[in-house]
């Protein structure tokens, strides 16, 4: 009797498919990350010209730390694999409430109004291709 891979998923059948993918999402993931990471540091730390962009955009200062706390704890969660998707949820408002600062001062749209949607991508694009549970929910996988 002959074995056949029709129970096999494509995936199965060619490793290095599955390995691109993964390292591709750990890619696209680490450099939102890094740059969150860096978002935050530089909040927490208030260093001149954050909390000069800070008041610009009409937060007044004491707010930068509590911004930088809530940043860094949601891409902990991101980091973490069983909480990547809660993370990503998390950062997901964070990047909403920067796009509608932007939006309330009239900021240009493509360079920074639409920055945090290009950030956004990259999160969810990466999580997409590292997490095989995301990827079972997408409705063009059925």
């Amino acid at each position: 009797m002959e074995a056949t891979l029709d129970h096999v998923t494509p995936a199965a059948k060619n490793p290095t498919v599955s390995n691109v993918r993964r390292r591709t999402g750990v890619v696209m993931s680490g450099l939102a990350v890094a740059f969150f990471l860096f978002d935050a540091a530089m909040k927490l730390v208030k260093v001149q010209p954050v909390i000069e962009a800070t008041q610009k955009l009409g937060y007044p200062d004491a707010t930068t730390r509590p911004i930088g706390i809530v940043l860094l704890a949601s891409v902990v969660l991101y980091v973490i694999p069983r909480t990547a998707v809660i993370g990503a949820v998390l950062i997901t408002g964070f990047l909403g409430g920067a796009i509608a600062t932007h939006v309330r001062v009239e900021d240009p749209l493509f360079s920074h109004t639409l920055f945090p949607t290009y950030v956004a991508a990259l999160v969810w694009g990466g999580l997409y291709l590292r997490d095989a549970r995301l990827r079972s929910l997408a409705p063009w996988n059925r």
